[in-house]
């Protein structure tokens, strides 16, 4: 047995907030019968209904991809760019990214259509690490390493605290590499977090999501996560 909104959010259909609302909306159906109270407990032999639409339950797939640079993280894309769904081949479930990257950003990123997992991950309360490879125009100083390391405010909001490492410092190219690990996901944050203190992001890479990380994986390459590291990243979420 599981909750209703759980299993409709696991569904693909939508997320799991969004099903809390079509439940108390009295859009959601499960045997014949509204259901208007969140958390109800249904089996998996359960009909459910949402707005007469009977909903299907897919068997849960899971994506580790290595983005490369001119890739869109959506779904669809309206100017007809590729997109991260387009490079996993063979695949007919309803997958979507979890989180995104800038259309320039490469590197890690997770697909699947498990809603609940990606809503967890997302999830800032649950702070998921997020490491970041940026190679920024000029030298960047210590000062302003323990200013990223300590919180920046882009659009009027203080980042949290994150780890901070120099790699390199390249004085021929007037060039830097950082290493920055946040556990937040705001849109173009790590770029934003640059800018506010002055410098110009070059080039970026995402390398790891929590204890997730592109070893063996080209530009382009995917491969599907096993069980074991799918109920790792549940225990990291304290939602077991």
């Amino acid at each position: 047995m599981e909750r209703l909104q759980k299993v409709i959010a696991n569904s693909g259909v939508t997320s799991r907030r969004k099903a809390e609302e079509l439940i108390l909306a009295g859009k959601v159906k499960v045997d014949g019968k509204v259901v208007l109270e969140l958390g109800t407990k249904v089996s998996e032999k359960a009909k459910i209904e949402i707005d007469n639409v009977l909903i299907t339950r897919e068997d849960k797939v899971y994506y580790l991809l290595n983005k490369p640079r001119g890739v869109v993280t959506t779904t669809k894309d309206e100017h007809q760019r590729k997109t991260v769904v387009d490079l996993i081949e063979g695949e007919d479930k309803r997958i979507y990214p979890v989180g995104r990257l800038d259309y320039d950003t490469t590197g890690i990123i997770l697909l699947t259509n498990d809603g609940e997992l990606a809503n967890l991950l997302m999830h800032p309360k649950n702070e998921i690490e997020k490491v970041y490879i940026a190679k920024i125009e000029g030298i960047i100083s210590p000062v302003d390493l323990m200013k990223l390391k300590n919180g920046v405010i882009i659009d009027g909001v203080k980042t949290r605290k994150a780890k901070v490492k120099l790699k390199r410092n390249d004085k021929i190219n007037n060039s830097s590499i950082v290493e920055l690990t946040i556990h937040e996901g705001k849109n173009h944050q790590v770029k934003k977090m640059f800018e506010a203190i002055g410098y110009n992001v070059l080039k970026l890479k995402r390398e790891r999501i929590a204890f997730l990380d592109l070893t063996g994986l080209k530009s382009g390459k995917y491969r599907k996560l096993n069980p074991k590291e799918v109920k790792r990243l549940y225990s990291l979420t304290n939602n077991n």
